[in-house]
């Protein structure tokens, strides 16, 4: 009677790379090199953390806070790597799996003032500012997320933002330049060209719905396609027509917003501000407002989702794509004119400098809905912020690496951070009635 040689199953599952043990890696090695990197800070190295509006010769309105860099550093480089080790064993209890979520929150939100604080070692840093500078950064990633979720819950996919916003940007800007000799007011001007910005994006989303839901030609090669277009027709426009003029002109004004902008601290950093910073946060609820509390929100996400269960309800499936692909390219013509006419006055070849594309991450971040995707822009966006702040502060890094870190956070964000993403079920895929 011969006997089995088979090994017997051990009931212990085998060591699986997850999600979580991805990121209790990260925190692992960024808690080392934090503890690390302190170890070679002075001892008595404070970082001062200011909250101050931004007028000159006023005071703060909320004290000062004193970090000794060298011991905050330490502190959270321990923190890291405990939080990274616990997670790593991924514990079964009930209560060690809830105090490892927690830790990893935890961990997430010190990141950043960690970072403010080692990039700003024995200096003064202004909170309000560097809060304030990454709002304004993100306005037009928040804009062109909202652009994105406007077309890709009705099921079209719309990696044209960036070329919409581009396009949006020249013409815009264009508009402008001509109008103010015109003897128009200069108000009246810019409010023209930023109609003028906005036409524009939904001229070009016209083009996208007419390629990818008329002629339904693959909505990534027709997106491509408007992309490499938008580079090619600006740069034609800047050469032939802006060249041989004035450099710039006038950006928009600011707007204070009564009563909030007396506000202590971030009255004046925040709520007195340009046009289309304050269009952001209009566009956003208007998106949620529409997306999850109307009718026609409600078609949008079943044409996206079910299109052929939406058409035999009644609902008309490539009109209502058409129509969310024209607003769509309205909003991302909005983002565009902040370039321009908002941020710098001017126009340059390719002054978007993928935006489009990092609003389109940041739309799959917030999972295709309006408040993760505004939040997943202020990430962006104080990421943004940072590389600018890192120059000022002459951290010991190339320029171009500076300028690098809100593609990298992009990358890293979407490779790691966000788990599983599902888009809308029917997006990409063209709608034939049967």
């Amino acid at each position: 009677m011969s006997t089995s040689s088979k090994p017997k199953a051990s009931g212990r599952p085998g060591f699986k790379l997850s999600r979580i043990r991805i990121i209790a890696i990260v925190l692992l090695v960024l808690g080392a090199f934090i503890f690390l990197q302190a170890g070679g800070i002075d001892g008595d190295l404070v970082t001062t953390l200011t909250f101050e509006t931004t007028s000159a010769g006023e005071s703060p309105s909320v004290g000062n806070i004193n970090v000794p860099t060298s011991s905050y550093l330490r502190l959270i480089g321990l923190l890291f790597v405990a939080t990274g080790i616990l997670n790593l064993a991924e514990l079964r209890a009930l209560r060690w799996r809830r105090a490892s979520l927690g830790l990893m929150i935890v961990c997430g939100v010190l990141f950043i003032p960690t970072v403010i604080i080692a990039a700003a070692a024995g200096n003064e840093t202004n909170m309000t500012t560097i809060v304030a500078e990454s709002l304004r950064l993100a306005t037009p990633l928040a804009i062109g997320a909202m652009a994105g979720i406007w077309c890709e819950r009705a099921g079209v996919v719309n990696i044209a933002i960036e070329g919409m916003m581009l396009f949006a940007a020249c013409f815009g800007f264009t508009t402008l330049f001509y109008l103010r000799n015109t003897g128009l007011a200069l108000e009246t001007a810019q409010l023209l060209a930023v109609i003028v910005a906005v036409l524009s994006g939904g001229l070009i989303a016209l083009l996208h719905g007419w390629l990818s839901i008329t002629f339904r030609t693959d909505q990534i090669v027709s997106g491509t396609v408007i992309n490499i277009l938008a580079v090619g027709v600006t740069s034609f426009v800047r050469r032939e027509y802006l060249l041989s003029t004035e450099a710039g002109a006038a950006k928009l004004g600011n707007i204070s917003i009564p009563v909030l902008s007396d506000l202590p601290v971030i009255g004046e950093a925040i709520f007195t501000n340009q046009p289309i910073f304050f269009m952001m946060f209009v566009i956003l609820a208007f998106t949620h407002v529409v997306m999850f509390y109307t009718r026609w929100g409600l078609r949008t996400r079943a044409v996206g989702e079910h299109p052929h269960a939406a058409d035999t309800l009644g609902i008309n499936v490539n009109r209502t794509r058409w129509t969310n692909v024209w607003i769509s390219g309205m909003v991302a013509g909005l983002a565009g004119a902040w370039f321009s006419l908002e941020a710098t006055g001017s126009f340059n070849d390719g002054m978007t400098r993928g935006a489009g594309f990092i609003a389109l991450a940041a739309m799959i971040f917030g999972k295709w809905t309006p408040i993760g995707a505004f939040g997943a822009a202020l990430l962006f966006g104080f990421s943004d912020s940072l590389g600018i702040r890192l120059q000022m502060v002459g951290v010991g890094f190339p320029v171009q690496f500076l300028q690098m870190v809100p593609y990298a956070v992009t990358l890293v964000v979407l490779a790691g951070f966000i788990g599983r993403a599902s888009p809308p079920k029917a997006v990409g895929q063209p709608y034939v009635k049967e």
